[in-house]
């Protein structure tokens, strides 16, 4: 899903890699670290498979002051918008799936109306299914639990209840007509 998540933020316009780690942040949440370990060997990845290419280092950033070294600073290739497309078109598990999932949806307005349909379709069933399990565990095992447990269990519940009916929300919209995006 990284990758999936540079390639869309390139889309949107070259950027260096600390304002690549700080928009990954952004956009994908504050909960979730991207560290230059993690960012960087992707980056070259994407570069050695013709996805990303970098534009001349910036010597002066724009604020006027000069650092010692310039930023490389990265673009997508035509070859990586057909790539990111072709990401954007698949739909399985992992587009289901939390990670996946918020990766996926941070990327809808880019997204074909009929693949943000099955991805959402697959996200709610997955959500729908595990909301069953939690009830289902929760009701074999509600009396041999303290309380702080049970509602720990509770608010799971709750969360999972609350994003299938925003699941099914957005469905709904997303048949009865066009939105913004491809």
């Amino acid at each position: 899903m990284l990758e999936i998540a540079i390639l869309g933020l390139l889309n949107e316009s070259p950027m260096h890699g600390y304002e690549l780690r700080k928009r990954l942040s952004t956009l994908l949440g504050a909960f979730r670290a991207f560290s230059y370990g993690s960012l960087y060997p992707s980056l070259r990845r994407l570069q050695e498979a013709g996805w990303i290419d970098e534009e001349a280092p910036l010597a002066e950033p724009p604020g006027g002051f000069t650092s010692r070294r310039g930023k490389k600073v990265y673009k997508l290739t035509a070859e990586g918008k057909e790539h990111f497309a072709e990401l954007l078109a698949e739909v399985g598990p992992e587009a289901y799936d939390d990670e996946g999932f918020g990766t996926r949806l941070a990327f809808f307005a880019q997204t074909r109306s009929d693949i943000r349909l099955q991805i959402l379709e697959g996200r709610k069933q997955r959500m729908t299914e595990q909301a069953d399990g939690m009830r289902s565990s929760l009701a074999r095992t509600r009396e041999r639990m303290d309380r702080y447990t049970l509602q720990l269990q509770e608010h799971g519940l709750e969360s999972a209840d609350r994003e299938v009916r925003w699941l099914a929300e957005l469905i709904e919209t997303e048949r009865r007509g066009p939105a913004s995006g491809p």
